[in-house]
């Protein structure tokens, strides 16, 4: 991007973020099933480790804390839950007005996809946060210390960017389909697994787990919930930013070049 292109981007996030802040009774609802279903999956990892306590390579606490995070901040990891503006103004050519608008359309697209997800974690997090943190050990929310906090929220916003870009790839694959359905539905699921939306990847065999936080999913949810909680620390922390950081340039960079080689052959039918 042109440095002098900085503010109109910089108004396209604000004016996306406070749109998505007007969706109040939305969040509310959101909140309400986000407790239910995180207290739920604390139940029954509490009656996993009841069963053996040595069988997990992460303390009970640690892992409550992993579930209430991922709650908490729903809105940006789940893969599933991208903007499907975009994919609308392929469908019905309205992709020809985004066009003429002197920005770079896969960086507008990235920035209101980023402003929209932030502006959904915004109205959620912070009941779910003080919730969980009030909660008795081991079943509430683990307090980091400054460098854990610090680690997260750099890793948490690499995590943003990267799968903000993972959505732009579906939305360009829709100049070749008109439908997105098919290649979300797969894409999407197969994510919030390898990411560690059902599971922390830590619980799968361990071979398998370092397999996938190879893979640029691991970055997208299990990556920043593992530094938080202290489970990544030191050279190992270090390495997963860098992964980060190397899958988010790639799929950054691939959507970008994938989407101009898209836009010369776009045509727009009836006007």
């Amino acid at each position: 991007m042109r440095p002098n292109r900085y503010k109109q981007y910089a108004t396209l996030f604000r004016v996306r973020f406070l749109t998505g802040l007007q969706y109040r009774a939305a969040a509310l609802a959101g909140i309400a099933t986000q407790f239910a279903w995180g207290g739920l999956m604390v139940l029954l990892y509490r009656a996993f480790y009841a069963a053996d306590p040595s069988a997990f390579p992460m303390p009970l606490q640690a892992a409550c804390s992993y579930i209430w995070m991922q709650q908490a901040f729903l809105a940006v990891f789940m893969t599933w839950g991208m903007d499907a503006s975009p994919i609308a103004l392929i469908r019905d050519g309205g992709v020809s007005y985004e066009l003429c608008r002197p920005v770079d359309l896969y960086w507008m697209w990235f920035t209101k996809e980023c402003a929209y997800r932030l502006s959904k974690a915004a109205l959620r997090c912070m009941p779910i946060l003080l919730f969980a943190a009030l909660l008795p050990a081991p079943y509430g929310l683990r307090i980091p210390g400054a460098a854990e906090l610090g680690l997260f929220l750099v890793s948490g916003t690499l995590a943003l960017f990267c799968i903000a870009a993972l959505g732009l790839l579906i939305d360009v694959s829709t100049f070749y389909t008109l439908d997105a359905t098919g290649v979300r539905s797969l894409l999407t699921n197969a994510a919030d697994f390898l990411s560690g939306g059902l599971v922390p990847l830590a619980f799968l065999p361990a071979e398998l787990g370092k397999f996938l936080t190879l893979l640029p999913f691991a970055g997208m949810e299990n990556t920043p919930l593992m530094l938080f909680n202290g489970q990544l620390a030191g050279r190992a922390a270090a390495e997963a930013l860098l992964l980060q950081l190397f899958w988010t340039a790639v799929l950054i960079g691939g959507g970008r070049l994938w989407m101009k080689k898209a836009l010369r052959k776009v045509v727009a039918q009836g006007g």
